[in-house]
This record gives structure tokens, sequence and C-alpha cells, in this order.
């Protein structure tokens, strides 16, 4: 294992105490100190809840995915059940009048019944096996809602335990005696792939997990396990920890993209979180050594990744599985940049939160009750936040390839690194464009996950073929069809050249300069012959991302395909592409705004296409464009895009110069 970060500062400490960094519902000065419309809200969300019917979960619901893939048959009624207990105990919480007790009851005892916590679409011991068809109830599985189901549990009888143990000492002991089966002895006994062993790659699995299995060990009685006992779960999680970080690079980019961030860096920082009070009154000084974890470079890094990752409004930079659309910002970022001292993210999440929704403010979709309790008793500090609402600078994170760099109307962000990212497309190259805080060229993101998702059968599915990125696509010319009809069909086309995933197939020859004017105006190489800026004045100032990325699609019959991507501040988007190969070429560019071809003869080899009315686009150097219309059907792709998206097919004639304006 390279990194022992989070490990060393568990070796600063000793012993193990238990979870107190939120209260139980006896303590009525916290629970009453609340704000009065936050508790009306609480409550009133609790009353709503009361009214809708507890789903009913069939062994039918759970084999209907090995027997066609379709993850919602379950999951539709999965966590639903865990949404309503959360308002109702958020209710309680705040009440404290035991009116929604036997609600309450009966939604535990249903999820404590239930004969698995784990999806079926994880229900396999090995990573990336076929998933048994059935459950066994004798040897659970570890994976990422039987850890969030457990600390649920254990989060709701932590909460409620003065309350439950009136009424029933049976009710807390059998949480117990499930969290025993499901969590405890699985985790000490089975080695699931997530917990790390420095041989395969890790992601947000990692510190989801992790952090859940502490929820649950360390808000148990304290005489449920010894200190040694919770001391082993701390150290057990401080080595999946660094192994989760080891896949990180010192620049905190997360390369399963920022909608993970929520379920990687968060959670990262959730598990710490509960460690750091775990271990509060636990060290060799009066200090808490373990808080200065906080302080470590990377830490602060993977917290500030979502800041710089903010496009505009509701969208960020998106690519792979990641959706532009990524959700509220929360307490959880708030605190994560309080215990860096990061201001700037303190600020992005408080000003962020303060827009929310009612929805949105009480975390209706979220089923882990631990952010529940967080951002309610985060809500005044977060809303009274002196924030201001600054833009990131422009940056470059060398571990992804990833460039992003902004001016007043303009966001671009241009991807180098190569097709082995967690949830990769093979988007090797690729671009997105934002205008005025609207998308304008686009990455779609992931359909609805099905088995074909996480299959052998993965790069079928069009969304994750470079044929639908930015990104040319190469064909031998006795290709006759129409490129993307058939998505799957076109992966084993001969005659179809796409990018290829796995971490060999990569850019090269990468290099990025940020904020730099032009070195001369007139090397055909250099991103200054790009710029229409007069030149008997200052050049404006670029950021710009070279590379070559001819060996992300692996064939001899190209030789090369460079890229260089720029932004020059004031002016646009240039994107310049030369070639040197022996198949045909086709670029794709995907755009939200609807493209219009409005000058088509001035030169054989220009056109100039309007993009609805928000921008322009200039190519030069095509022989031919054509446009696609593209439906959105999908559920999950229809969050971000709320109409059809187009494809713009650029056939290549020499080398291209793309300007965005």
């Amino acid at each position: 294992m390279g990194r022992t970060i989070v490990s060393d500062h568990v070796k600063a400490t000793r012993g193990a105490g238990i979870f107190d960094l939120y209260p139980d519902i006896s303590n009525r000065d916290s629970w009453e100190g609340l704000p009065s419309q936050l508790k009306k809200e609480i409550i009133e969300a609790g009353q709503e809840a009361q009214k809708n019917p507890w789903t009913q979960l069939l062994i039918s619901d759970f084999t209907e995915f090995s027997k066609t893939g379709n993850r919602l048959a379950f999951e539709d009624k999965y966590f639903p059940r865990r949404r309503k207990l959360s308002a109702l105990i958020m209710a309680e919480c705040v009440e404290n009048n035991g009116r929604f007790l036997d609600d309450i009851l009966d939604g535990l005892y249903l999820i404590l019944e239930e004969t698995t916590w784990c999806l079926p679409a994880h229900n396999s011991y090995i990573r990336d096996t076929k998933q048994e068809y059935l459950p066994d109830v004798s040897r659970p599985i570890i994976d990422l809602f039987d850890a969030e189901t457990g600390a649920f549990v254990a989060m709701a009888e932590y909460l409620l335990r003065p309350e439950l143990e009136k009424i029933s000492p049976y009710i807390c002991s059998y949480v117990d005696k499930r969290l025993n089966d499901r969590i405890f002895k699985p985790y000490f006994s089975e080695h699931f792939w997530w917990m790390g062993n420095g041989k395969e790659p890790m992601c947000n699995w990692t510190p989801w997990i992790t952090q859940n299995v502490l929820i649950a060990a360390l808000t148990r009685k304290e005489d449920f396990f010894s200190e040694y006992e919770r001391r082993k779960f701390i150290e057990k999680a401080a080595v999946s920890l660094d192994y989760f970080l080891d896949e990180y690079g010192d620049d905190g980019c997360c390369n399963e993209g920022a909608q993970y961030y929520s379920h990687a860096g968060l959670c990262l920082f959730g598990a710490l979180e509960i460690m750091r009070n775990a271990l509060d009154d636990h060290c060799a000084e009066k200090k808490n050594q373990f808080a200065d974890v906080f302080t470590d470079p990377l830490i602060a890094n993977i917290g500030s990744y979502i800041v710089k990752m903010h496009a505009a409004g509701d969208y960020y930079i998106n690519f792979a599985d990641c959706s532009p659309i990524c959700g509220r910002r929360s307490a959880r970022e708030y605190l994560y940049g309080k215990a860096t001292g990061d201001e700037a993210l303190m600020s992005f999440a408080a000003l962020d939160f303060a827009k929310a929704s009612l929805p949105e403010r009480l975390l209706s979709d979220e089923i882990n009750l631990f952010y529940h309790v967080m951002q309610a008793f985060s809500c005044d500090e977060m809303l009274s936040f002196n924030g201001k609402e600054t833009a990131p600078p422009d940056c470059f994170f060398e571990s992804t390839g990833l460039m992003i760099a902004r001016d007043e109307r303009f966001i671009l962000a241009a991807k180098a690194g190569n097709n082995a990212d967690s949830h990769n497309h093979n988007d090797v190259g690729s671009f997105t464009v934002y205008k005025d805080g609207q998308p304008l060229i686009i990455d779609l993101g992931v359909e609805t996950y099905r088995a074909k998702t996480f299959s052998d059968k993965r790069y079928e599915i069009w969304t994750m073929q470079s044929q639908f990125h930015n990104l040319p696509t190469f064909l031998e010319k006795s290709y006759d069809g129409k490129l993307g009809t058939d998505s799957a069909a076109d992966l084993y086309d001969d005659r179809i050249i796409m990018e290829k995933d796995g971490a060999a197939f990569k850019a090269t020859d990468v290099s990025c300069i940020m904020n730099r004017k032009p070195e001369c105006v007139d090397a055909s190489s250099n991103v200054g012959v790009l710029t229409t800026a007069d030149p008997s004045k200052d050049l404006p100032i670029a950021s710009t991302l070279k590379m070559d990325i001819a060996t992300a699609y692996l064939d001899p019959r190209i030789r090369s395909y460079k890229r260089e991507i720029s932004l020059i501040k004031g002016e646009g988007v240039f994107v310049k592409d030369t070639y040197d190969g022996d198949l045909y070429a086709v670029l794709s560019l995907m755009t939200y705004e609807k493209p219009e071809i409005i000058i088509a003869n001035a030169s054989k080899s220009s056109k100039s296409i309007k993009l609805g009315n928000l921008g322009i686009l200039d190519i030069h150097g095509a022989d031919n464009v054509e446009i696609e219309s593209i439906p959105i059907t999908d559920p999950r792709l229809s969050i971000a895009w709320k109409h059809e998206v187009y494809r713009i097919l650029v056939n290549m004639e020499d080398d291209l110069l793309i300007t965005v304006v």
C-alpha cells in the first residue's frame, strides 16, 4: 500500500469511544433548539409520509434482475420504505409526543425482516461476476445498500433508543442482532473487494460502505463492543480508506466525476468525522491528533474538487457515468470545508443550500439518516454563513488530464487521461462547452442502470461509445452504413474504429498551458494562430490543452490525431484537430441547442452552424456536415436533458479548425 494517511493519524491515538456527534431524542434542548421553520417542515414531512402506504417487497421483485436485467422492479419498492421511515423518525425526534412511533415500528420491522439488505444488482461475492439468483441468508454480502441499511437502522435505534426501550427491550436487541449478523460478523470474517488489498482499483464503494459500517458499529451502546473491539473497527476502516486514497492523484480529482463525489469524497469526510468523534477523548495528548488528518493537502483537495467542477446553476462539468445535474450541496460539503479550513467550499455549500427547494433542504430523496440529522443541526449555521460567490480559477487535474477554463461567458472542460476511469466512458480527448451558464457542447452522461451497464457488454450501449462524445470515429472506405444507427452492431463492425476501453487506450504527448498569452501568431502549431485578435495589440489570455489521442484507438492506420483545445479569454473556444492516417475520419459533436447550418456554400470546406440562440459553431476543413436529432426517452438522461439532443457529424476533408463563439 502506498498512502498511509489515515492509518498514521489513527496510530497517534489510543482507544475508541462511542458515537455522540448528534443528540438522541432525549436531548430536548438540542432538538427544540432547531429553527422553528425547520421543525415545522420536518413535522409536516412526517405527516405526509404517514399517508403513503408501506411498499411490499416480493422475492419475484428480487429475481426480476436476473431474469431481465431490470433493477427498478426491486429498487422502486426498496428505497421508498427507507425514505418514508426517515421522514417519520425525524418528525418524531422533533415533536417527541409519540404519534409517529407506531408507524416507525412498522417500517423498522419491515426493514429488519427483509431477507437481505443487498440489492440484486450487487448480489455476488466476487467483483464483476454474475449475480446470484437469490440471496444466501447464511452468508450476507456487504454491498452499498446492505451497509447503508445497516447504518440506517443503527442510527434509527440510536436516535430513538430512550423511547424504544420504554416500549420493549426487544426492539433494540433485534436491531443489534440484525447488525451483528449482516454487518459486524461479515465485516471481520469475509474479505470484500471494496475493503482493498492493494491489487485492484477502489472506487466510491470503499468510503461509502466504510462510513456506514462505522456508523453502525459506533452507535451501539457502550457495553455492546469493548473499547478494543471499537478500535479494531477504526483501524480496519483506516486501512480501507488509505487504499481508496491510493487511487487519487495529489490534485484530489475524482475520476468518477462530480456526481460520484457525494459517495466518494463526501463519504470519506463522513468516515473521518465519525472516527474523529470516536477518538476525541482517546488521544495520547489532550489535543485530538486524529483531527489533524483534515490538514493533509490531499484530504483538502478531495473536498475542494466539487467547487472547481461547478459550471453554472445546477450544472456541473461531467464525464463518464456522471450526469451534469448533480444535486444540491448540503451540510456535508459545508462541514467538510469547515474541517479543512476551506472557506470557498463552505461558501459554495451554504449559498447552494440557500437556493434549495423544501424537498431538497429536507433531503427527501436521501435514505441515510445520518445525513438528515447532520443537515438539521447545520441548517442555521449554513443559512447565516456570510458566503461570497466567486468563480474558481482555471485548473488542470494532472491525475486525470482534465482542464477547466473560464471567462465571463464561456466554460470549457477538456479531458485527456485514459479509458480506465471508474464508471468509464470511452471519452479520451472529448470536451464540453457552456456559454452564459447554459450547456452548448455536451457530454450526455449515462442511461438508467441495468444489468448490461456493468457487464462485458457495457460498450454496446450508445452513451458509452466515443462516437457519441465529441470525438472522431474512423471508417474504412468500404463502409457505406449510417454511423450510430445500431450502436451494438457498430462496436463489432471491423470497418468502424472507435476508442477502446482500458488503461492502454490513452492520450499521449499531453501538455496544458494555463492563463498564458500565445507565444506567437505565425506558427501553425501554436494556439496563437487561432485567435482573431488584432495582431498589432496584445494577444488575449488563453488556457490550452494539447494531446495526441491516436493511442485511444490503437489502430496502426491511425498514426496520429493531435487535438488542441483552447479557451481564448474574451473570444471563444477553439479546437484544432490534425489527423495523419489512412482511414476516413468523421467527427461527432453533441449539442443541446438545435443546430442549423446558416452558411453552407461560402467555402466548400467551411460551415457555419447556429446553435439555437446561444452560439455559433464555425467549422473549417469539413467535406460535409450532417445533423441528427436524438430523442431522450430514458428517465435518468431526462433529468439533465429535457428535450432531444443533437449530433453533428463532420466528415473531415483536411485538418479541422472549430470555433465556438
